[in-house]
C-alpha cells in the first residue's frame, strides 16, 4: 500500500478571528478581493498527502529554491460557486476542473491526487465562506485551486514536495460590454507539440507583455493566430467561437479543435453540448483562418463571434484589428447598443440558468 492520498474526513478547520466585511456587489472587481479562508493540502514523496486544512487566508511560506518559483512547476484551475434563487449554493461541472487539473499536473510531474476527495474539501471551503457567495444573477464566487512544486532543489527534475491550495474571490461580470480584439501576427500563444492544452502558469506569463500592449492601444484582448495561414486559435484566455453562414451556405457554430494547442475549456465544452442538443444548425470543431473570416465578412456571412470561459462566461466580439485594418464584427443588427448578439445571448442565458439552478441539470452540483 502506497503513501496516503487526500482524505477529506481528516480535514481540519481553523477559523479567522477577523472576518472581513462583505463587499457591495458594484465593488466586486474580478480577482481583487478574497474571502476569509483558504484550503491547504501538503504532499511529500515519503509521507504522501497530509491532512487537509482550512485556515485564515494569508501568505504562504515557501522555499526560495522551490520548483514553483524557479521552474514554473505550477498549474491552476478556475471554477465558480453560484447562489440559486432559493439560496442553495452550487458548483458547475466541478469534476471537469478536477480532471483538467490532474491532466495538467501530470504534464509537469506533480503527484497524483484523489479528485473526489479534493473536490469534497473544496466544497467544505465554500461552505465555510458561504456568506461571500453573491446573490444576484451574473455574480458568483470564483474558486482558484493551485497546485505547485515546493521542494527546494535547483536540479532540473521533478518536485518531491508539493502543495494544493485553494482560495475564493467574490466576482461580478468580467466584460459587461462587447470586446475589441487585436489579432497578433507576430507572437504565438501555443504551438504544435507544446503545452497550450494544459493550464500551466508558464503559459500565461509570456502573454502579459503583448496583452498589455494591445490594452494600451484601446483593445481588450489578443486574438491569437498560428502559422502562415493565420489559424484562429484563442482570444486572450478564452476559447473563440464564430457563428456564421459557412462557404457551403450552412448556418454553423464553429470553434477550434482540441488539437493540442487549444485549452479544453469547461465553458467551451458546455456550449458545444447545448448547441448540439438544439439541433438547429451545424456545430463544428475545426480550424478556421483569418482569410476565411475576412471572406465571410466581405460576403456578409458573419453573424456573430464571441469568447467563452469561466471568468467571462461569454462575451460578444464587436471589432478585430488585423494587419493594421479594423473590421467590424456584427453583434445584433436590430440593436446598435446590444452587449450580446442573439446567439451569444441565447447560449449565455441557457448556461446561466443551469449554473444558477433555474433549470435542473446534472451539471449543477450542490455543495
Amino acid at each position: 500500500m502506497g503513501p496516503p492520498n487526500i482524505d477529506a474526513s481528516k480535514l481540519t478547520k481553523t477559523l479567522t478571528t477577523q472576518p472581513k466585511e462583505i463587499l457591495d456587489q458594484k465593488d466586486m472587481v474580478f480577482g481583487k478581493n478574497f474571502t476569509d479562508h483558504m484550503l491547504c493540502i501538503k504532499y511529500t514523496e515519503d509521507g504522501g498527502w497530509g491532512a487537509p486544512e482550512i485556515k485564515p487566508y494569508g501568505p504562504l511560506e515557501i522555499d526560495p529554491a522551490s520548483f514553483a518559483l524557479n521552474y514554473s512547476v505550477q498549474t491552476f484551475e478556475g471554477m465558480k460557486a453560484y447562489r440559486s434563487a432559493n439560496g442553495t449554493v452550487n458548483l458547475f461541472r466541478p469534476e471537469k476542473n478536477m480532471q483538467r487539473l490532474s491532466t495538467s499536473s501530470q504534464r509537469i510531474m506533480l503527484p497524483e491526487f484523489d479528485q473526489e476527495q479534493f473536490l469534497q474539501c473544496i466544497k467544505e471551503l465554500v461552505k465555510v465562506d458561504e456568506r461571500f457567495v453573491p446573490s444576484d444573477y451574473g455574480y458568483s464566487l470564483y474558486i482558484r485551486p493551485n497546485f505547485i512544486g515546493t521542494e527546494g532543489n535547483l536540479n532540473l527534475q521533478y518536485s518531491r514536495n508539493a502543495l494544493l491550495y485553494v482560495y475564493l474571490s467574490p466576482v461580478g461580470p468580467y466584460f459587461p460590454r462587447t470586446v475589441k480584439l487585436h489579432a497578433n501576427t507576430k507572437e504565438v500563444r501555443a504551438w504544435p507539440g507544446g503545452v497550450g492544452n494544459f493550464k500551466l502558469g508558464g503559459n500565461y506569463a509570456p502573454a502579459l507583455r503583448p496583452a498589455m500592449e494591445v490594452v494600451s492601444k484601446g483593445y481588450d484582448q489578443i486574438l491569437w493566430l498560428l502559422g502562415d495561414d493565420h489559424y484562429v486559435t484563442e482570444v486572450g484566455t478564452m476559447n473563440f467561437f464564430i457563428f456564421w453562414i459557412n462557404s457551403e451556405g450552412e448556418k454553423e457554430l464553429v470553434t477550434a479543435p482540441l488539437d493540442g494547442i487549444i485549452l479544453p475549456g469547461v465553458t467551451r465544452d458546455s456550449l458545444l453540448e447545448l448547441a448540439r442538443k438544439w439541433g438547429e444548425f451545424k456545430v463544428s470543431e475545426r480550424k478556421v483562418t483569418m482569410p476565411e473570416v475576412l471572406k465571410a465578412l466581405d460576403e456578409n456571412r458573419m453573424l456573430e463571434a464571441f469568447g467563452a470561459g469561466t471568468a467571462c462566461v461569454v462575451c460578444s466580439v464587436s471589432e478585430i484589428l488585423y494587419n493594421d485594418k479594423t473590421y467590424q464584427i456584427p453583434v445584433d443588427p436590430s440593436n446598435p447598443n446590444a452587449v450580446f448578439g442573439p446567439m451569444t445571448m441565447r447560449l449565455r442565458n441557457e448556461l446561466l440558468d443551469i449554473q444558477y439552478a433555474k433549470n435542473p441539470s446534472p451539471w449543477s452540483v450542490p455543495i
